[in-house]
């Protein structure tokens, strides 16, 4: 049986999957933002903190209120780690299976690893896994930087290369994060009991597994999608899910104006039989991070959302359409608009410095008091006591603040 979906039926299933559909019901716990993360395989990590830095505010919009701490302290215990996988990203660690072949092939890792550099400073490199080896875990702030001060982000020192290089190639791992730096140490000591001749999986098997791990996350998904969720290499990937269609891991659907094949993971059949029946659907408004999951692949968002979403923080303050760090508004199973925020921590202020709705969303009562509800609890989460709204449509800003 072949299931018909309408795009908005779709869009409900992809919300499901990705813990988006409802908003939190209970008070988190630690063991909730594990699971969030394992329920999304992958946990993008960013550094803009004009509001929560992106894994903290990706969280949020899944678990409500909690502990940023909570996700510092799961990577330091070990039930996550880090390594380049989308991009950079929080991942389980029973997944550390699943990116090792990307750590022994470095070269072909493109910008994130260098040959040329790593044989150029071979010695300094070697030098830097000693001294960690006799002197315990390091930062790269611990490397004083020897020739004047660094000039913007990719200025980055040669200690700090040589820590990467390192990183890129598995032999550091990130040990913790204090105050959101790196702690690197040997990959041995982070992960003493991994062997790679006993653990490591055929590379067939663990593309196949983050093809699974992808169509998990996605709910539906297409093969395009599933390339880009661990960006994986050009493959067959319509291919492969027709083949885990055939074994009953996907059920392949029919969505209302594609002609492409797009198939729903098993454990969502359940609720594919309800979006179906037109029985799905969802109340939750959230406010998202440039870097979440339901966001990261832009072709995606406008082809499953229509909503053309572009981060305009690399883009010079003149030519900005919608602001520095703008955040996508996930309102009742739509992308409704996107916001430009800053949380004021010292002040207790969390400024909307702008918001803007997306063409045919119309201002209304129930969409103010649903933006009103998600702002104060998202300005409550930051410490930031009292929401300020500089420009929104019509007398939006009003109702909210209302």
């Amino acid at each position: 049986m072949t299931f018909h979906l309408s795009l908005q039926q779709a869009r409900h299933l992809q919300l499901a999957a990705q813990g988006l559909l409802s908003a939190p019901r209970r008070k988190a716990s630690k063991a909730d933002a594990l699971a969030a993360v394992r329920r999304m395989a992958l946990l993008q990590i960013d550094t803009i903190s004009v509001v929560a830095r992106s894994p903290y505010l990706v969280l949020y919009s899944r678990i409500g209120h909690y502990d940023p701490a909570w996700l510092d302290q799961l990577l330091a215990e070990g039930a996550l780690f880090e390594y380049w996988a989308h991009e950079a990203c929080f991942v389980p660690v029973e997944d550390y299976r699943l990116l090792r072949h990307r750590m022994l092939n470095a070269e072909g890792m493109g910008w994130k690893f260098s040959q040329r550099w790593y044989e150029q400073h071979r010695a300094e490199v070697e030098a830097i896994i000693e001294r960690i080896r006799e002197r315990g875990p390091a930062r790269s702030a611990d490397f004083e930087r020897k020739h004047g001060k660094g000039n913007g982000w990719w200025d980055w020192k040669p200690e700090k290369r040589h820590l990467e290089t390192l990183f890129t190639l598995g032999r550091l791992m990130v040990k913790e994060r204090r105050a959101f730096q790196r702690v690197y140490d040997l990959a041995e000591r982070v992960l003493p009991d991994w062997d790679d001749a006993r653990d490591l999986p055929a590379p067939e098997d663990v593309r196949l597994e983050q093809v699974r791990n992808s169509c998990r996350a996605l709910g539906l998904a297409k093969p395009a999608w599933v390339a880009d969720y661990y960006r994986l290499k050009r493959a067959p990937y319509g291919e492969m899910l027709r083949g885990l269609a055939d074994q009953g891991e996907l059920i392949p659907v029919k969505v209302e104006g594609w002609s492409h094949d797009a198939f729903v993971h098993a454990s969502l059949a359940a609720k594919l039989e309800l979006a179906a029946a037109g029985k799905l659907s969802s109340g939750n408004t959230a406010i998202l991070s440039p870097f979440d999951p339901l966001v990261w692949d832009r072709k995606r968002a406008l082809e499953l959302f229509g909503f053309d979403y572009k981060i305009e923080c690399y883009t010079p303050a003149p030519k900005r359409k919608y602001g520095y760090f703008t955040l996508p508004i996930l309102n009742r199973g739509k992308l409704a608009g996107r916001l430009d925020a800053k949380a004021h921590r010292a002040q207790g202020v969390f400024e909307v410095k702008s918001l803007h709705l997306e063409p045919g969303v119309r201002v209304s009562q129930r969409l103010a008091d649903d933006l009103s509800s998600a702002l104060r609890r998202l300005a409550a989460w930051h410490g930031t006591g009292r929401l300020a709204i500089s420009q929104a449509p019509g007398d939006l800003a009003a109702r909210i603040l209302a």
